[in-house]
């Protein structure tokens, strides 16, 4: 079920409803969704006026924006009409390439963009500046923001923390066993909306960090591992203890070592709860966690060899070790992990030995004899944790976040090496991200990723200095539509990290909808302050910036860090422009009138994609 469409029964379980096309009539603060719908119907109908009136900027597109056709199509402009807005022109981009156009690809921008938006949710107006004013080379300004960003306990992020303050949060700070007390033990418990508190403040937290936090790498991390140790977050026992995963299990060991980790996550009430390990027992074994244990968190897919015979020479390296995995592996498993419970009055992690399978058994070629209990499930993760195959797949993960979505070979063994050797380190995650980040091919690679939705928010946020408030439900029922829903993927596999996941028709009109919203409507909540919770456009420019080209260039380098490449800048200076020549200085009436919309262009094109 949905995150909206949780409902608990008497009995504390939970219930199905259908969710209507419309969000509900009215909400309170707090963690549910909602306001007048009435008002968010008239607000949708302004938007696509205003915004995407006629053929629309960027309609005929969708393709491009990834796909990138060379194609450049141009539809005549309707007539102004009244005080609308005038239609804007239909294009489709074609981006500029290294080796010129036909390759595809964009041209290459500077390291500090590349850093700002692969380490983080990119630029805001100054980071680009500040960045290169590190060092001399790209080299070393590289190198002292990557030791920067690799310890966040050294870096000022007060004013971040003050802000996250300024909001009263009250689960944040609550240990393991009072979330269990409070969220799930006591009668307030029986309230969903308190029940479901702690996952709630943790996504508004993630949009907050991930605004204003300088700290940005470590937020790239996060919302990195928790994809890859994905849990639905917004299931009825895992939403109560969801700040414990995030902060203790999640943060508490993504810049630490690995097996350190495995476990962490193993005993963790969400992951013992998500894939029904808190039900496994030596009488009635359930697999989910041990299969997803090695098919999704440790040694991955890639290094499974379906149903064989254990002395199946292909299983098999030239030094007689196993290559990766089968599935009697998968078995043994499941039996060293009956007995790994939640203790359902304390919340805590308890081992229970009338539930563990007592007899002998054999993973990855390792006979496990005795009754050794807990041990059993201790020696699968150091198995796993110490296997080069699991080196080569956190690898090429990591590679494929935070460099391209199909990274080089080379690349993924050199950073497989530097996990593989450091497999007993404290500090083991922390040297892998480090060797990816200042890699040759981190500095050199650019439009072989694409923003994922809360990539993207994040940079738009960022980039227009937005007054976000996050318990504006305005703002997540538009986020929500892109596909990217905090926590919210039910599968165990996590968000996709590629492309094509994200580059089809109806995400990419969804991202162009988000931001004819928020450019458009008030980004925080209702009341007598809700026009300060807009984007804030008048008065960041200078006056004499005037031409169409002077305020696309603007608005470009300050939203981008860059001026846009001639294909995607030509067709908005020429909606600026909207007749008038493009070196001519325009009167203020229409500065004002097309500002607003010129910025959602900039937004909308290919270049704001990229990461």
């Amino acid at each position: 079920m949905h995150k909206n469409e949780i409902v608990l029964s008497r009995d504390g379980e939970t219930q199905n409803w259908q969710p209507t096309s419309a969000p509900p009539a009215s909400v309170e603060s707090g963690p549910n969704r909602g306001s007048s719908a009435a008002d968010a119907q008239e607000h949708r109908r302004q938007s696509r006026r205003l915004l995407l009136q006629g053929a629309g900027v960027l309609a005929a597109s969708a393709a491009a924006t990834v796909a990138l056709s060379p194609q450049v199509v141009k539809a005549t402009p309707k007539a102004q009409e009244g005080n609308a807005v005038p239609a804007m022109r239909t294009i489709r981009f074609r981006p500029q390439s290294r080796a010129g156009e036909a390759a595809g690809k964009p041209t290459l921008p500077s390291l500090a963009v590349i850093a700002l938006n692969r380490m983080g949710f990119g630029p805001r107006p100054g980071d680009v500046a500040a960045f290169n004013a590190l060092g001399g080379t790209d080299v070393a300004r590289l190198s002292a923001y990557v030791d920067q960003q690799l310890n966040p306990s050294a870096i000022d992020d007060s004013a971040c923390d003050a802000i996250i303050a300024g909001y009263a949060f009250q689960t944040l700070g609550k240990s393991q066993a009072q979330l269990w007390a409070d969220h799930i033990k006591s009668d307030a418990a029986k309230d969903w909306q308190y029940r479901r508190l702690p996952v709630w403040e943790t996504e508004r937290v993630a949009f907050l960090r991930a605004l204003h936090s300088k700290r940005q790498l470590i937020e790239v991390l996060a919302d990195f591992w928790h994809n890859h140790f994905n849990v639905y977050g917004w299931d009825n026992w895992i939403q109560s203890m969801f700040v414990h995963y995030d902060r203790d299990v999640i943060r508490g060991n993504m810049l630490g070592n690995f097996r350190k980790m495995l476990g962490d996550v193993a005993r963790s009430p969400a992951m013992l709860y998500y894939l029904d390990n808190q039900s496994n027992s030596g009488g009635n074994p359930n697999e989910n966690y041990a299969r997803e244990l090695f098919e999704l968190h440790g040694l991955g897919a890639e290094n499974y060899f379906g149903v064989r015979k254990t002395t199946d020479p292909e299983i098999f390296d030239g030094e007689g070790k196993r290559k990766g995995y089968i599935d009697s592996d998968v078995y043994g498993a499941t039996t060293c992990f009956t007995g790994w419970r939640i203790d359902t009055e304390t919340g805590l992690f308890k081992f229970d030995a009338t539930s563990h399978f007592p007899y002998t058994k054999v993973v990855m070629g390792q006979i496990l004899e005795d009754f050794l209990g807990e041990e059993d499930g201790n020696i699968v993760l150091d198995i796993i944790a110490d296997h080069p195959g699991t080196a080569r797949y956190i690898a090429r993960k990591l590679c494929r976040r935070l460099v391209s979505d199909n990274p080089p070979e080379s690349l993924v063994q050199a950073a497989a090496d530097v996990f593989y050797a450091n497999r007993e380190a404290g500090d083991q995650l922390k040297k892998v991200v480090q060797m990816i980040l200042l890699s040759e091919e981190f500095r050199t690679t650019w439009g072989d990723k694409i923003r994922r939705p809360f990539d993207f928010a994040g940079a738009l946020l960022r980039a227009t200095q937005c007054n976000f408030d996050p318990k504006s439900d305005h703002f997540f029922w538009w986020y929500e539509a892109m596909g990217q829903g905090l926590f919210d993927w039910r599968p165990p596999n996590g968000y996709p990290d590629v492309a094509p996941a994200w580059s089809s028709t109806m995400p990419i009109l969804q991202r162009w909808r988000f931001v004819n919203d928020v450019l458009e409507w008030e980004v925080g909540g209702e009341g007598a302050d809700k026009d300060n919770k807009r984007i804030v456009v008048d008065g960041v420019m200078a006056a004499d910036v005037a031409t169409p080209e002077e305020i696309v260039d603007f608005w470009s380098r300050r939203l981008l860090g860059y001026t846009l490449p001639a294909a995607e800048r030509t067709e908005i200076v020429e909606f600026m422009a909207f007749g008038r020549g493009t070196d001519t200085d325009l009167p203020p009436d229409q500065i004002a009138e097309r500002l607003r919309y010129m910025i959602a262009l900039i937004l909308m094109s290919p270049s704001f994609q990229w990461r």
